[in-house]
């Protein structure tokens, strides 16, 4: 009894250490968030900037209130085209990127050409993809958003593949193990950091590409079209409170590859807090 005791009292304090120390962790942003928005509302106030500048932040916060149902409706909407996607590039990079990382001439092919794409500015690729899946169409922004996050998956699990200690492979080589226990046991493993990089990236380039690819033409339901219209209407105000709400997309995503990540690879001394 008294043995259980002490282990329940242990955990306890671990907990609560834990605890204390994401508080502790999290104090500084929270202070510098609050701290922003207060200088923001000052600054606004005693440079009397127009609100087709900068609307202060209490009155974008009030029309997020009054307006929350029908901003959250479009936000919703976008979230899926952003969240179908991230889905869709993800699962076309970690493909590729395994087809391209196991041989080196094909991978000395698509590199240069995968480098080459991503480089064209995602303003050309929308009206092309519009026009191929139709306006209204949430495909057509999903396969923009899917190309964004495509190519950072891509690129980076071939460099995390081809990453691994030659040491390492040596010693497997050694045993004799097979093409595909090497890839599960050795490059996998090596190149999940590199992979989990990318899928912070990815969360956040999801979003914009679904945003931007609204820009060209969407349902009013959407969040683009709903920022562009009340822009134009001058009702500064709800457009800022829906682009709030479509940081927080991209913050909610990034949060989910976080806590993947943690669930993925508890070991890595990215997740433990390890220098």
């Amino acid at each position: 009894m008294a043995v259980a005791t002490s282990t329940t009292s242990t955990r306890f304090r671990r907990g609560s250490h834990g605890i204390a120390r994401r508080v502790r962790d999290w104090t500084p942003a929270i202070a510098v968030a609050v701290g922003f928005i207060l200088l923001w509302q000052g600054a606004v106030q005693l440079l009397d900037i127009q609100r087709f500048v900068l609307p202060a932040p209490f009155a974008i916060g009030q029309s997020f209130v009054e307006y929350f149902p029908e901003i959250w409706a479009a936000a919703s909407y976008t979230a899926y085209e952003a969240v179908g996607g991230l889905v869709i590039g993800v699962t076309a990079g970690l493909l590729v990127g395994l087809i391209t990382g196991r041989w080196v001439g094909l991978r000395e092919s698509l590199l240069p050409f995968a480098i080459a794409v991503n480089s064209v500015p995602i303003i050309a690729f929308a009206p092309i993809m519009n026009n191929w899946f139709g306006l209204a169409n949430p495909l057509s922004k999903m396969m923009i958003a899917a190309l964004l996050v495509f190519f950072p998956v891509m690129i980076n699990t071939v460099r995390g593949l081809i990453s691994v200690d030659p040491s390492a492979l040596e010693l497997m080589r050694s045993t004799a193990a097979t093409d595909f226990a090497v890839l599960t046991k050795l490059r996998i493993p090596t190149a999940l950091p590199f992979i989990f990089t990318s899928l912070k990236i990815a969360a956040t380039l999801a979003t914009i590409g679904a945003i931007v690819g609204e820009y060209f033409g969407a349902p009013r339901a959407s969040l683009g079209q709903y920022i562009v219209q009340h822009a134009a209407y001058f009702d500064f105000e709800r457009s800022w409170a829906a682009i709030i709400l479509a940081a927080a997309i991209g913050i909610s995503l990034y949060v989910a590859v976080l806590i993947a990540e943690r669930l993925v690879m508890p070991w890595h001394s990215s997740v433990r807090g390890v220098e």
